[in-house]
């Protein structure tokens, strides 16, 4: 008999399934984050993501990925690890939300919520190792078995921007987001549609295109009327979706915007727990809402959110700026929620490349695998993380 059956015997043989939490460690990442855009340029050592991993009493270890800084992490689970202690690791949803009913008055949102995003994420892991089966399985089953991924990456000049573009696609890409960089930056809606239309000529008939204007940067400069003829500028060049088109909480503006632009709405990355994004949802503030699961609150809060989402007709796309196991987790959860139909994949993120034991692999017609292996599906690979997680070793990697 295996590790994993024997765990499942031991724990769901005695009535009520229960497996403690011994310990929650954060590592940071530095050395290759990538380039996000922002007006004060990420520096490679800059920490951005922290992989999370929670340890149990004589049970398997879970992983998760907040997408805050790592250092910041360490500081946050001073307060949270007395909170989750001892805790039921096989009870994601209920452990987490203890531990948002105990922080909220110390504010909901940022890294608080960001690392318990993280320890939910590595729950769902740990549930599914106990278990023997994937989580999407655990969340309700699978609607489908791969997902088109789109390729995400920063824009730039029309020529490199080309090359860019024709890079990827070579490499099996059948979808793309360009976002940030100098995109609404030069007050040159002539240079903002060369861009768009560089990368639209470098993509064959029936390969999409996004574009993210990336309204969350610090002192964004436009408001509603520059996103309204941005939109209209989009249309000609097929984009599915404009993103960010807004500062983030302009729910009055991306109201009017939805109601009025040729093409659909998308935001909501910045947001975190399902009450922020209520009143955008009831308003109808978004064609698809993209809640980042290494943010908003973990795989729990990121259901909610879907749920909320399908019962106001508004479509659902994770925000999966992060790391492999965001990744990991938005194709767990993009298996579970019908209807989804995308995935964000970073263009060359060593975090997301880098780091474990089989990297994800596109299949020849440029969709992802849903993993099936238990929890998230995946292996970090110790030798490979330490690249860029100098404490890797409180990861306890096997």
């Amino acid at each position: 008999m295996s590790s994993i059956s024997t765990s499942i015997d031991s724990v769901l043989g005695q009535g009520a399934p229960r497996l403690a939490i011994q310990s929650v460690h954060c590592v940071p990442l530095v050395g290759e984050s990538p380039k996000g855009g922002w007006t004060a340029e990420i520096q490679p050592e800059d920490s951005i993501h922290t992989l999370i991993a929670v340890h149990t009493v004589n049970g398997p270890s879970g992983y998760g990925s907040a997408f805050t800084n790592g250092f910041l992490a360490r500081e946050a689970l001073r307060v949270l690890s007395p909170l989750v202690s001892g805790a039921n690791a096989l009870e994601p949803t209920r452990t987490t939300e203890c531990l948002h009913q105990n922080t909220f008055w110390m504010g909901r949102g940022g890294t608080l919520t960001h690392v318990i995003s993280g320890i939910n994420i590595a729950l769902w892991d740990i549930l599914g190792k106990v278990t023997g089966l994937p989580v999407s399985t655990l969340l309700g089953g699978r609607y489908i078995e791969r997902v088109k991924p789109y390729c995400s990456l920063l824009m730039d000049d029309p020529a490199p921007m080309r090359d860019v573009i024709a890079r990827y696609r070579d490499g099996g890409y059948k979808a793309f987001k360009i976002g940030w960089g100098p995109f609404g930056r030069r007050d040159s809606y002539r240079s903002d549609a060369a861009i768009v239309e560089a990368a639209r000529r470098e993509l064959p008939d029936g390969y999409d295109l996004f574009v993210d204007a990336g309204a969350s940067d610090a002192y964004w400069p436009h408001g509603l009327k520059w996103a309204l003829r941005t939109a209209e500028m989009l249309k000609d060049y097929e984009v599915g979706w404009f993103e960010e088109a807004l500062v983030p909480d302009d729910i009055e503006g991306f109201v009017t915007l939805r109601q009025r632009s040729p093409v659909p709405i998308s935001g909501g990355e910045v947001l975190t727990r399902r009450q922020t994004f209520q009143p955008f949802l009831q308003r109808g503030a978004f064609d698809i809402v993209q809640p980042d699961v290494t943010k908003v609150g973990g795989i729990s809060e990121q259901r909610y959110i879907f749920d909320m989402a399908q019962s106001h007709g508004v479509a659902y796309v994770g925000h999966g700026w992060n790391t492999a196991l965001g990744l990991a987790a938005d194709l767990q959860m993009a298996a579970a929620f019908p209807n989804t139909r995308y995935v964000e994949y970073i263009g060359g993120s060593a975090y997301v490349d880098g780091i474990l034991r089989r990297p994800f692999q596109l299949d020849p017609e440029g969709y992802l695998p849903i993993p099936t292996a238990p929890g998230l599906g995946v292996d970090i690979n110790a030798e490979k993380v330490a690249r860029y997680a100098p404490d890797h070793a409180e990861l306890r990697l096997v």
